[in-house]
């Protein structure tokens, strides 16, 4: 019997179980994976387009450099779904900006007050400022919709 032959009828055992494993690894990761759907209410114009920003954890909310997934769709007064794909499952938060101007910018004041609107999942903007991550946050386990509203 050859090395190569010895070999494999060693390994034959155990290369249903790899099979197994591999399979359903694999399984489970794309199963994993979802959908996020968010309906965008009472944008102040159809002029320019909303930007949506998905977070997933207190130290990247609203930091521009530190978004998990992001969307975008040409405004529209009544209502403008974003999707956003392949959303593994976790707790997250949303931030929207609606970019009037089109210039892919959250334009401010000197202040760094936003000039255009704003909102988030579940809470609203401060009157001094941002809500936090934890107000904002909700779990993806499946699919999942919310809705925003400016």
């Amino acid at each position: 019997m050859t090395l190569a032959r010895c070999m494999l009828q060693l390994m034959k055992p155990y290369s249903m179980k790899l099979f197994l494993l591999l399979f359903f690894g694999f399984s489970i990761s794309v199963m994993g994976q979802h959908t996020l759907s968010v309906s965008l209410h009472n944008t102040p114009s159809s002029d320019g387009a909303v930007k949506v920003a998905v977070y997933d954890s207190e130290g990247a909310f609203l930091k521009f450099d530190s978004v998990y997934k992001s969307g975008s769709a040409k405004a529209d007064k009544n209502k403008v779904v974003v999707q956003i794909k392949d959303v593994a499952e976790g707790k997250y938060a949303i931030a929207v900006f609606h970019d009037a101007n089109d210039n892919n910018e959250l334009d401010t004041n000197w202040l760094g007050i936003p000039k255009e609107k704003v909102a988030f999942s579940k809470a609203k903007m401060k009157a001094f400022g941002p809500p936090k991550f934890k107000e904002c946050a909700f779990t993806v386990n499946k699919d999942t919709e919310v809705d925003v509203y400016f």
